[in-house]
């Protein structure tokens, strides 16, 4: 019976010690940071909405990362679907 409150009471305290860790916003940033200067590539769909006096333009974009100097985006006009690439290699 001891060793069975021993055991819970240690497991418990565990629990707290591990589920009660703070981390700061500094932390947080910072793991942040470098996952991004680590990344190698991404690929990224959206949506893009520009306002230009009373017209409104929506494209749907479609970028693609992978160097610096190697991307391709692509913007493609939602009412009359002309599309534009934009290619570096």
């Amino acid at each position: 019976m001891k060793r069975r409150l021993l055991l819970f009471l240690i497991l418990l305290f565990s629990l707290l010690i591990v589920g009660c860790r703070k981390t700061g916003e500094k932390e947080v940033v910072k793991d942040l940071t470098k996952k991004i200067e680590e990344t190698k590539s991404y690929h990224l769909v959206g949506e893009l909405e520009m306002l230009n006096n009373d017209d409104v333009y929506k494209y749907d974009v479609d970028v693609s990362y992978e160097q610096e100097d190697k991307f391709r985006v692509s913007l493609k006009n939602k009412i009359n679907n002309h599309e534009q690439i934009i290619l570096k290699k």
